[in-house]
Parts: C-alpha cells; structure tokens; sequence
C-alpha cells in the first residue's frame, strides 16, 4: 500500500519509519527538507509538494495521512482538497478538536474525497512500543488504512473505529484530558514526597517500587521514576507548564452537556496559572513529564 505521511516531526517521522519498515511505499511531504531527507534515508520517496505527491501515487487510490499541529490543520485540509481527486482519503492523525474534525469532513465530502480522524497516544515511546489509534470515519475508510493501522500498532499498541467523522478525535480529546487529571496527581502525590515530613525520601526508589504491581502502576509512573533516577531536583525545568488544547475542549464539551469534570478543571487551571508564574515541584514534574513521553520542550530556568 502507498501512503502519503505530510509532517516529518517526532510523531510523524516515527509513523512514516514503522510504516516504511512494514513494507509500505511511503512518500514523505514537509516544508523542513532534512526531515524529508532524513525519512528518504529509511526508504521513504520524498516530495516538494502536495501535486508532486498526489502524482507519486499513479494508478493507485490516493491515501494522505497529515501529522501536524491542530492550528495548522485546517488551511492544509483546504489546500489538499485542491489537489486530491474524487476518492481519494484524507486522514488527520493530529490532535485536532473534533468540532473542527466534523466541518473537515463535511467539506471532504464536498469533493468526493473520504476524511477519517485518528486520535493517536504513544507519544514518542511509539516506535518502540506501538501506538494506540482511535478511528473516525467511515467503516469502509477504516477497512481500507487498517494495514497501515496494523504495522504502526506493532506487537503491544492497537486500534479500533468509533464511528461517523470526529469520533476518532473526541475519544483521543477525553483521554488525553484524563491525562491531565493522572499527571496532576503523580505530581501532587511526588511533591508531598518531596516536601513533605520526610525530605530525605529516594523518590526513584519510590517510582521504582510502585512500578513493581501497585495499583497506580503505570506508563506514566515509569517515566516519572526515570525522571526521578536522573535528577530528583528537577533543576532543569522552570515549571510553566504548556496546556495543548484537548483539557479545554473537554471541559467546554461537558459544559454544553451538563457534566461536571471537577478534577479536569483543577488539573487545567494548575498549568494556566503556571503559566502566571505559579510553578512549584509539582509543575516543574509535570513539564518533566510532557518532555518524556512526548518530546515537549522543557521551559529551563533563567
């Protein structure tokens, strides 16, 4: 199968090398030409823009998986709908708000061309591990890019459809707010560790431990406990903690239907305000953390 994988960054490189490595033709599209380069390195066809990759394809149906930044998402939607011909498949693997995901379809449709979402975790352990994709779109979409689905989920990830347009990215949206609400209490919980009557505690050892079948066992607990292996005093980081979006969509989601996320909401406003300068421990983990899993920058210290 060929495939057209449009941004070359942490995510979107790694997804075109284990698709590549699967033995698919893959075609690499981004405005960095090192990123380009760097995915030609791995048997990827690289292009300069989105005609020349529509023409890469030939005799086969045209398949365009985009893998960058949700403000960007939209203009890209509308400049590919001018190339793509009739029957050709859209995906948008970023984390896009699945209002917007719902009109970019719409307008897809418009042109004959099928819009799926994918919702993907994994951050940038996937390539190791596999990924998680959340599916929206039609069931015949779906059908069509499960191959590709298959070799980016590796041995431990997995997929699954959801249904109509938008499905894919609401499911991603609310797990990555629960994410917020998981982060915020490791970081509480390693604060009070910290700074709490026992000041001398090894907290590695206590990541360490928790790991070994505790209840709160968890992906993110092992990266806390390789942080804290490094360097427990989090030196590096200035604790301004960035909020990508998906909390605030989730919470404006649960206010349109009367639904209460008490632990969302807290776990949102401790990142607005770090970003006011309210920056303890806790939000010093929780930059550490987003850096870990998927490759944010750490704002350092000045």
């Amino acid at each position: 199968m060929t495939i057209a994988i449009v941004g070359l960054g942490k995510m979107g490189s790694q997804l075109a090398n284990l698709i590549a490595q699967a033995g698919h033709r893959v075609i690499a599209l981004d405005p960095n030409p090192e990123a380009v380069a760097a995915a030609a390195a791995f048997g990827a066809v690289p292009v300069n823009d989105r005609q020349s990759a529509v023409e890469k394809f030939g005799d086969e149906p045209v398949v365009v998986w985009l893998m960058i930044p949700a403000t960007f998402v939209s203009a890209e939607v509308d400049a590919w709908l001018e190339v793509l011909p009739a029957g050709s498949l859209l995906i948008d693997g970023g984390n896009t708000d699945f209002r917007e995901t719902q009109k970019h379809a719409e307008l897809a449709a418009h042109k004959g061309v099928e819009f799926v979402d994918v919702g993907v975790s994994g951050g940038v352990l996937g390539i190791v591990n596999g990924f998680s994709m959340m599916v929206g779109g039609s069931a015949a979409s779906y059908g069509i890019i499960t191959p590709i689905l298959d070799a980016l989920a590796g041995s431990r990830g997995g997929h699954d459809y959801f249904g109509r347009a938008g499905s894919g990215h609401y499911v991603k949206m609310v797990h990555n707010a629960i994410e917020y609400g998981m982060m915020e209490s490791l970081a509480e919980g390693y604060r009070l560790l910290r700074e709490g009557p026992y000041q001398q505690l090894d907290l590695a050892k206590v990541g360490a431990i928790w790991q070994k079948s505790s209840v709160i066992e968890s992906t993110l607990n092992g990266l806390v406990a390789e942080i804290m292996e490094a360097d427990q005093s989090l030196s590096a980081a200035s604790g301004k903690v960035v909020d990508s979006g998906e909390a605030r969509w989730s919470l404006e989601t649960a206010e349109a239907s009367q639904i209460e996320l008490p632990a969302i909401r807290a776990a949102l406003d401790v990142r607005i305000n770090s970003q006011q300068g309210d920056t303890n421990y806790a939000t010093q983990l929780l930059a550490e953390l987003r850096n870990k899993f998927g490759g944010h920058p750490v704002n350092t210290k000045e």
